[in-house]
């Protein structure tokens, strides 16, 4: 036992060479050893890492292999000195210094820094779907705490679960379910290495080990069911969550039917902890986000920061007067401005469009700056895509605005098809496809145009980038 804790100890140390309390270290895996050198090869270039080093001013940089030290030449980035190496094998090139040749030679005497409550622990780049990544400071008390309802009520963890959650390391949602909540329920963490997403091996893993709590994305979900897991038994599953993006109606109604199982969706981001959330024991209605999660004080508001009536649209927002929730973020790093237009009257404002109902549930409408104003007509993105995956014929779709010299801007959808429509007429699918979402949403609603794509942008974590698409939209006016 000691001497486990004594590499422990020697581990923390070597992770935590040369860093004072207000350093910077700059990593983006630990869990898998392939995830960071497969995103800079997908990316066929150094600028990600290279910029966020820049951004965040980084001291210290931490990858997994020797590889990714040749693919960012040391140092990467102005100020960034010797990183730390995990590779196995091959000495480290310059600049790099060798994990497994230091842990030899490090103290197994370990005295912990004394921090209060709302120090900086934690620096998370945004996941820039709308825009250049932020900086985003989390404190001590933020996520060292900040998961105790969330965990235990909508990811319905104890000490006696198994939790699973596929996320990439990059993504926050890998320390929301990863790390912070199961610690703080005292659950076992599940991990597998798997580089790429196979709903096959997915529904095998659920199959053969004791998970009983699973989280994926929706992007996942979808996968899963249109691979339909049906002729599979989950013995020791018992509870599904999701986040990160909406969750289509379709996708949780056939998932129910395949495992018999319901799908928990939480709506958070980098900024908070869990803000709303589909918890154990509510009432789950079909593609809404949920309620409110203690302690945040969730209200729907205008421009003006007022809150607006119930079924109304307005902007999703958290109450910080006259006090600020102790698991917010402390501020956008190096950002005032931001930090400050962050907050209108007495609300933290989320950017995101929603509508509250009476009950309390929220129900998500879409990105700010992703509201389609079609002559008059406010139509949310999600809407029209989640009608359109209904369709067997839509294996992915993302919604955007595309320049209309009548209406001002129109719905234009790009669609991914499934292999079996592949070879169908493509321009009578386009109508039989704008037919369908007519009749499932509203006449004014269905996408007047159409493309058909064989894949759609998006980030690093999974989630579609339709400013991407919107830009390129709108450049061709």
């Amino acid at each position: 036992m000691w001497r486990k804790r004594s590499r422990k100890i020697r581990v923390s140390h070597l992770t935590l060479w040369s860093l004072s309390l207000h350093n910077r270290l700059l990593s983006k895996d630990f869990f898998s050893s392939n995830i960071l050198h497969s995103w800079l090869k997908a990316a066929k270039q150094t600028k990600p890492i290279r910029s966020r080093a820049e951004t965040a001013a980084a001291t210290r940089c931490c990858p997994s292999r020797a590889r990714v030290g040749r693919a960012v030449p040391a140092p990467a980035a102005p100020g960034l000195g010797a990183a730390r190496s995990a590779s196995r094998g091959a000495a480290p090139g310059a600049g790099f210094v060798h994990f497994k040749m230091n842990l030899r030679v490090a103290s197994a005497d370990h005295q912990c820094v004394k921090t209060r409550s709302r120090d900086p622990m934690l620096i998370y780049f945004t996941s820039g779907t709308t825009g250049f990544p932020k900086m985003v400071m989390q404190s001590h008390s933020g996520y060292g705490i900040g998961f105790a309802v969330s965990g235990r009520y909508w990811m319905n963890l104890t000490p006696s679960d198994i939790m699973w959650n596929t996320s990439d390391t990059g993504w926050v949602k890998a320390a929301w379910s990863s790390v912070f909540a199961p610690w703080i329920c005292g659950s076992c963490v599940f991990v597998h290495n798997m580089p790429q997403f196979k709903a096959e091996v997915i529904a095998k893993t659920l199959s053969r080990y004791p998970i009983t709590t699973f989280c994926t994305a929706p992007t996942a979900f979808r996968m899963l069911v249109q691979h339909d897991v049906s002729s599979y038994k989950f013995p020791s599953l018992k509870h599904c969550v999701t986040g990160g993006e909406a969750l289509n109606p379709e996708v949780l109604a056939k998932w129910k039917i395949q495992t018999g199982l319901d799908i928990h969706e939480g709506y958070g981001q980098t900024e908070t902890v869990t803000i709303c959330a589909n918890m154990k024991g509510m009432k789950i209605k079909p593609g809404s986000l949920g309620k409110a999660v203690p302690p945040y004080d969730v209200q729907v508001v205008d421009e003006h920061g007022a809150v607006v009536p119930a079924g109304e649209e307005g902007t999703i927002a958290v109450r910080v007067q006259p006090t600020r929730p102790f698991c917010l973020f402390s501020e956008y790093l190096d950002n005032p401005e931001k930090t400050a237009a962050s907050v209108r009257g007495d609300f933290y404002l989320t950017g995101d469009r929603g509508i509250m109902d009476e009950e309390g549930y929220v129900w998500f409408v879409g990105r700010a700056d992703d509201i389609i104003n079609s002559a008059g007509y406010r139509i949310g993105p999600f809407e029209v895509e989640s009608a359109l995956i209904q369709h067997p014929a839509v294996s992915d779709v993302a919604v955007v605005s595309s320049p209309d010299p009548v209406r001002g801007e129109v719905v234009k959808a790009f669609i991914v098809l499934a292999p079996a429509f592949l070879s169908h007429d493509p321009e009578k699918l386009t109508l039989e496809l704008q037919q369908h979402v007519k009749k499932v949403t509203a006449p004014y609603k269905y996408p007047r145009k159409v493309e058909f794509v064989q894949d759609l942008p998006k980030t690093t974590t999974g989630k579609i980038q339709r400013k991407v698409l919107k830009n390129k939209e709108w450049a061709r006016e």
